[in-house]
């Protein structure tokens, strides 16, 4: 039963994207529209700088702050093994 409801569900998604790609037409970003005022393009490292970099540094800023100020004083350790007799 798991895998027929795997297998709509599969179906489903790839038509909805599907339809969602062929009614969206790329030739209708060629129109400009009244009021557009595009910006300067920006070049190949400065777009690599603000899409991978920019994210991956705030990231660890982001992790090393938490890992700094953690002011939890219990630790999880892993239980000793108990020692049988045999």
């Amino acid at each position: 039963m798991d895998k027929k409801n795997a297998l709509r569900a599969g179906a489903l998604a790839a038509g909805t994207t599907l339809m969602m790609l062929l009614m969206s037409s790329p030739a209708l970003a060629l129109t400009r529209d009244d009021g557009d005022d595009p910006g300067q393009s920006l070049s190949a490292i400065e777009t690599l700088g603000l899409y991978v970099a920019l994210p991956l540094v705030l990231f660890a800023v982001i992790a090393g702050l938490v890992m700094v100020l953690d002011k939890s004083k219990i630790r999880v350790t892993k239980p000793a093994a108990a020692k049988s007799k045999a």
